[in-house]
């Protein structure tokens, strides 16, 4: 097994500067784990980092790294290594949203979501996955999203993303069983993050958090710290025996 200097295993989380990323760094970093924040905002990361490690975790900022962009993953990467050591978890947490009616999503904006909801978890994975498969040992989890089951208007193209992210998932955790390296997928629903409140502010979600909170069967909006209580528990030892599985985090609207 392949662990930093003083026995910590490394975990990398994308999109690690805010959000449901941020809760995961900090809940990987309580739990022992070495974690290389990256995300595109480098004053986020450094941020996020910086909380870690006034809790006593041990963290790193990797900021300035767009995951569409398969130079600027493989150096960041470079960076983890060469700082914590191999990387032996995975969260896969960037990402990016988007509102327009089907008929007015252009090219640009198709192919930037994919690039970055689709394409960044495949160059992230691939980078990582070699220093799994060499210590015989990994996790990988990908952050999709409740929409991919259900459908949602005007987000076809997000949805389609997240929907992809589903199917690679399945996928590549059949490839990868064999070497003890485990693929999971955890669709958040209706989770109150920034990216979540702006959705509000610009009115695009049929109503307010707290009108859609009172639909929702656990009769509250998800935190971020709810998902990253389920990713914490599918990185550990004990998830062994789970992979390739859609593992909602949803208070119940999806079942």
């Amino acid at each position: 097994m392949h662990l930093t200097t003083d026995g910590r295993r490394v975990a990398v989380v994308t999109g690690g500067g805010s959000g449901m990323g941020r809760a995961i760094v900090h809940r990987l970093a309580a739990d022992g784990f070495a974690v290389a924040v990256m995300d595109l905002d480098a004053a986020a990361a450094a941020k996020v980092a910086v909380e870690a490690r006034e809790k006593g975790g041990e963290a790193l900022d990797v900021g300035g790294v767009d995951v569409s962009d398969r130079a600027q993953v493989r150096e960041g990467v470079r960076r983890v290594r060469e700082s914590l050591g191999p990387v032996l978890v995975l969260v896969n947490n960037a990402g990016i949203t988007g509102f327009r009616e089907f008929s007015a999503i252009t090219d640009e904006k198709w192919d930037r979501m994919m690039a970055v909801n689709l394409a960044g978890p495949f160059y992230v994975t691939q980078t990582v996955l070699p220093d799994m498969i060499e210590a015989g040992w990994g996790r990988i989890v990908n952050i999709s999203s409740s929409s991919a089951q259900g459908g949602q208007p005007f987000m076809v193209h997000y949805v389609t993303s997240k929907a992809g992210l589903i199917g690679f998932t399945k996928a590549l955790a059949l490839e990868v069983a064999p070497k003890d390296v485990t693929v999971n997928t955890i669709p958040p629903g209706f989770i109150d993050t920034p990216m979540l409140r702006e959705s509000e502010r610009r009115g695009m979600l049929g109503g307010t958090v707290d009108h859609h909170a009172g639909l929702t069967p656990v009769r509250r909006p998800g935190r971020p710290e709810d998902v990253a209580a389920a990713c914490a528990f599918l990185v550990s030892d004990e998830a062994g025996y789970i992979t390739g599985q859609i593992i909602g985090v949803n208070g119940g609207r999806n079942t």
